[in-house]
């Protein structure tokens, strides 16, 4: 097990904990939030990284999450759906979130606000995600 250092990559990974065993992945983050930034609400609120990790598990990414409706944002669940794709295919990305930001990206000069840590987090952490072989 790869140690997850980025506090967002700690919700991400406790969230899915949660959301694989029935609790609803927004509520799960929301609870792994709290927990983490108990003294600094807009920590706890920041939409980029929630998005990211919805995303995810809308796109039936993560282990025991079924596929399904989570959010609105078009965007972030394209991140992490493309920052997922190029870890995936170059691992070595996950040791550095800008660049893999970067390249997510495409050369768009956009603020990287924390959705790779999510991805990677979840890329470190390989039994959280659905295996490429049973996605097809």
């Amino acid at each position: 097990m790869n140690k997850i250092t980025s506090k967002y990559g700690i919700i991400a990974v406790e969230a899915a904990c949660a959301a694989s065993k029935g609790v609803h992945p927004e509520i799960a983050w929301q609870a792994s939030a709290a927990k983490i930034f108990p003294n600094s609400p807009a920590s706890e609120h920041k939409g980029c990284p929630k998005s990211a990790f919805l995303g995810l598990a809308e796109l039936g990414e993560i282990a025991g999450i079924k596929p399904g409706k989570y959010i609105k944002s078009i965007d972030n669940k394209r991140y992490a759906k493309e920052a997922l794709a190029l870890l995936r295919e170059d691992d070595s990305l996950s040791k550095d979130p800008i660049a893999l930001w970067r390249r997510v990206m495409g050369g768009v000069d956009k603020s990287h606000n924390s959705q790779m840590d999510v991805v990677i987090a979840h890329r470190k952490q390989e039994s959280l995600l659905v295996k490429e072989s049973i996605r097809g």
